[in-house]
């Protein structure tokens, strides 16, 4: 049986799409939209992409900077990203790994300054290819965990 889908196009705002099923509403949370504005997610549609699913974050009324839509690529690193003006798609995005992460993800050394001082959370890339990253405090190297991923600072 064919299910038929409904996702609601948008006037204005940032479509990113081919987020790995199901971690839109950690990409929710990385971006700090919580509380900020109108936003839509569709989760578990079928992919060629993504084989076990992707899903769709809508924001209305508000274009992301890019230092945002790259932070997307620490947990989608295949996703899209569409900029939508009075109904068209005005800008198609490809998101990079950031060479730097502030403030969203938390240092996995439990003794680290910024678990112990509350010390601002800062990472530098180590290895793009392994996705790895290097604690500016600690110099503990980490692997992205979405997990470990929070709300800004």
């Amino acid at each position: 049986m064919e299910r038929a889908y409904k996702v609601y196009a948008i006037t204005n705002g940032t479509v990113i799409d081919h987020i790995p099923t199901p971690l839109a509403l950690r990409v929710v949370e990385i971006l700090g939209l919580g509380n900020e504005g109108i936003f839509t997610i569709g989760v578990g549609f079928q992919s060629k992409r993504l084989p076990g699913g992707k899903d769709i974050l809508k924001i209305e009324n508000r274009i992301l900077l890019e230092s945002e839509t790259d932070t997307i690529a620490l947990i989608a690193p295949d996703a899209t990203i569409n900029i939508i003006k009075n109904g068209k798609v005005s800008e198609k995005r490809i998101i990079s790994v950031p060479d730097h992460i502030y403030g969203v993800m938390q240092c996995p050394n439990p003794n680290c300054a910024t678990n112990k001082l509350g010390a601002h959370r800062h990472f530098k890339l180590e290895d793009k290819q392994e996705m790895t990253y290097r604690c500016e405090y600690c110099e503990r190297v980490t692997e992205i965990i979405p997990e470990n991923l929070t709300a800004p600072e």
